[in-house]
């Protein structure tokens, strides 16, 4: 496997840990709609259904991880959501996260963005 293949991976499996720590439940884990894909589909304490992008990075020179999560992202992210949304029935409130994973060495510092963005095609 490509090592930012491993790097990914990690940084998911670290962002599934983190939410289960704090009571989110877990329904999907690479949900795949055609070729658009949501790391992580969630249910916050709240009841909110969400939608996590998990951007995983060693090096900060070209910026922090969640500077990489462009609008053409948001907009393949919303639509495998729509598809999510739809194919469940869900009717409730919903929400776009960002989890940002810095990792260096064994250490990590993760960021949690909450609302990081609204599909605006919607």
């Amino acid at each position: 496997m490509a090592g930012h293949l491993k790097l990914g991976e990690r940084g998911e499996k670290l962002a599934v840990e983190f939410l289960k720590k704090q009571d989110y439940a877990i329904l999907e884990t690479r949900y795949r709609y055609s070729r658009y894909e949501i790391d992580i589909i969630c249910r916050s304490v709240k009841g909110h259904l969400v939608f996590v992008e998990v951007k995983t990075r060693t090096n900060l020179s070209h910026g922090k991880p969640m500077d990489f999560v462009s609008k053409r992202k948001e907009n393949y992210i919303s639509q495998a959501a729509q598809y999510y949304i739809e194919k469940t029935g869900w009717d409730d409130a919903i929400r776009f996260d960002i989890i940002s994973i810095e990792i260096s060495g064994e250490h990590h510092k993760l960021d949690h963005i909450k609302d990081a963005f609204f599909p605006t095609s919607w």
